[in-house]
């Protein structure tokens, strides 16, 4: 059963994490590419994210969406399924440049994480982008929460149900 997760940042201001709608998709692509542009990225687009729907959703992975008290889109993450495991990869993990560290990515991954969990998930990965020094706030993130370099620009999760909030 897909469901909303409501959760609280230090600012107090109401997020909920939501599975993908298509209604949201136009705004999570502004943020997506606001989020690159912050980064110094040429801002182009993924073309995972032009269907949404089409690329997680209908495959049977997921792909949720951060949403603030007035239903704009401040955040996003997706998996994809590695074929003919209890693995998957990681993607697409964004926030809007305005709102980093506050809490949005965390919860992000936490609640993708917690769903993987519950449908037998075994381990995460995420592919980092290189060179590693444009990265760099990739290359902090995952290890703060469990993900460990196992390869060039992999690292891995494994899951479990212990010590999963």
């Amino acid at each position: 059963m897909l469901q909303s997760y409501r959760i609280w940042n230090r600012l107090e201001d109401d997020m909920r994490i939501i599975p993908f709608d298509p209604r949201f998709r136009d705004d999570m692509i502004y943020m997506v590419l606001s989020a690159k542009d912050a980064l110094g990225r040429v801002p182009g687009l993924n073309e995972d994210l032009l269907d949404v729907q089409a690329n997680y959703m209908d495959t049977g992975d997921m792909f949720w969406l951060a949403l603030d008290e007035n239903d704009r889109v401040i955040g996003c993450i997706g998996y994809r399924s590695v074929e003919n495991s209890t693995e998957v990869f990681l993607h697409r993990l964004y926030v809007k440049p305005a709102l980093k560290r506050q809490g949005i990515g965390t919860a992000l991954l936490q609640a993708a994480e917690n769903y993987l969990i519950g449908h037998g998930k075994t381990a995460a990965h995420v592919h980092l982008g290189a060179p590693k020094e444009q990265w760099e706030e990739s290359y902090c993130f995952y290890p703060k929460h469990g993900y460990r370099e196992y390869a060039p620009r992999l690292m891995k999760k494994e899951l479990s149900g212990r010590d999963m909030k």
